[in-house]
């Protein structure tokens, strides 16, 4: 009998030694993947408790936890509002990763904890808020149609929207015809485009591009890249994903795009750093380190910090009226171009309906002429799935082959974002929520549905109230 005691009690100082061995380790150098989780969280609940008011458990649970990784089911979170910051940590104890919210540059992930770093990264005074629009979208929601009718239906219609759907708007001629949204989310609610933003980044470029200080063809982009095959890097090359330079965009374990996002301060570093693998034009790699790229490079052609800081909202945001739209930072004061914007899901349509519009808004052209043409031609190296200027032509596959028009693009974004853009139909529909690609959900199923319920080009419309305009007055 003392001899099993022995054992047992052996047994027990061995197991003792092994959690506080692997309970230091865990403080002194946690797993990058741990990390990255921690700072995953951080940044969300960060952003939504700040930008969209929501609650932090909430958003920890909803948000994080529940589409996640089962490792992010252990992360604990705190939100200390006196200084604006929110603290994850693995089981309330390890691998501590930090989110600092800059007011109108919303929050941005401070891995290596220099808050006072962060908050000097944006030293200038903010853009002037932009005074918020009484009527939601111009013109007043729906025009009466019949058809308006049976696209709310199918809103309503869980199969159709999709799971976990925040919200969804249907913009015809100009007007909003239909919309709907998720239990806890509303037309006020600002909401992650992810990578839709993309998309949005392009257009500031464009901008730029109208005022002549940037061009599709400018190569020696950086000055880390004045030397080498690097140099040859043209713009056209980052925007169609086609710049040959190696990154690894797989988010389901630690790789470039998480290193970048939730472990470097300076998101530019890591893509602006890599090697290339592969000549200029030659090979498409979707990549939000491009994204970003683009982001810096044209921070650095508007000719200085404080107006670089303000140009997304000077230049896009206040003359469409995306009154709701936050442009986030990183840590070191770029501008996050592959993920990072909030807005509503009125304000994403407006987006959409300034790209339908082909870059003129209220008469005036913002984008030069061809720029949102650049946004649907196809790239060669992508099979004819990505465009010259940051949108998808086939996400999920042809568009003929979901019955779509052939004319028809998009911005999609993680965990189910996504915005069409038919031309043909004038239509935009915009799609927000939090549905993971592992449950299959294809949005070109709520569009085909939608194109079937409205009245097609050369077909009579039944309509009530003012007659509709073709561009929205904000």
């Amino acid at each position: 009998m003392r001899f099993v005691l022995r054992i047992l009690k052996a047994l027990a100082l061995l197991l003792v030694l092994l959690v506080i061995t692997a309970a230091s380790w865990l403080f002194i150098r946690p797993p990058e993947l741990l990390s990255v989780g921690d700072g995953y969280a951080a940044k969300i609940v960060c952003s939504n408790v700040f930008i969209a008011g929501r609650g932090a458990e909430d958003v920890l649970h909803d948000d994080v936890q529940a589409p996640g990784n089962p490792l992010l089911r252990l992360v604990r979170v705190s939100v200390d509002r006196d200084n604006d910051r929110v603290t994850a940590r693995f089981m309330g104890l390890f691998a501590p990763s930090y989110a600092l919210y800059r007011g109108a540059f919303g929050c941005a992930s401070v891995p290596d904890g220099n808050f006072e770093a962060a908050a000097n990264a944006a030293p200038f005074d903010p853009p002037a808020k932009m005074q918020p629009n009484d009527a939601l979208w111009p013109e007043g929601e729906g025009t009466g149609n019949p058809a308006d009718g049976k696209i709310a239906a199918l809103l309503a219609d869980a199969g159709v929207a999709g799971p976990a759907m925040r919200a969804i708007v249907v913009v015809r001629d100009g007007r909003i015809v239909a919309e709907a949204y998720g239990p806890g989310f509303s037309a006020k609610t600002p909401l992650i485009g992810w990578s839709m933003t993309k998309t949005v980044n392009a257009a500031v470029l464009g901008r730029l591009m109208l005022d002549g200080k940037i061009s599709f063809d400018d190569d020696n982009l950086l000055a880390q890249w004045k030397n080498d095959a690097r140099a040859r890097i043209k713009v056209s090359d980052l925007l169609g994903m086609e710049s040959g330079l190696a990154f690894n965009e797989d988010y389901g374990d630690v790789a470039d795009v998480t290193r970048m996002l939730y472990l470097d301060p300076d998101m530019v570093s890591l893509p602006a750093n890599a090697p290339m693998e592969a000549a200029p034009g030659q090979r498409f790699r979707y990549s939000s380190g491009t994204a970003v790229l683009l982001s810096r490079i044209w921070m650095d052609r508007v000719g200085n910090a404080q107006a670089a800081f303000s140009y997304p909202h000077d230049a896009l945001f206040s003359p469409l009226g995306m009154t709701s739209a936050v442009f986030e930072l990183d840590a070191r004061g770029t501008f996050a171009g592959s993920s990072y914007l909030y807005a509503t899901a009125h304000d994403w349509a407006r987006f959409g309906q300034f790209l339908l519009q082909d870059g003129v808004w209220n008469g005036q052209r913002l984008l030069p002429e061809g720029f949102v043409g650049a946004m649907r031609t196809p790239t060669a190296a992508s099979n004819g799935r990505y465009t010259q200027g940051q949108a998808w032509l086939a996400p999920g596959g042809p568009s003929a082959a979901f019955g779509l028009p052939e004319d028809t693009f998009w911005l999609t974004g993680h965990d189910g974002q996504s915005m069409a853009i038919v031309p043909s139909a004038n239509l935009v529909v915009v799609r927000l929520g939090l549905t993971p690609s592992r449950l299959d959900y294809q949005p070109q199923t709520l569009l085909k549905k939608i194109l079937a319920a409205v009245p097609q080009p050369g077909e009579p419309k039944q309509q009530a109230g003012s007659q509709q305009k073709a561009q929205p007055q904000p």
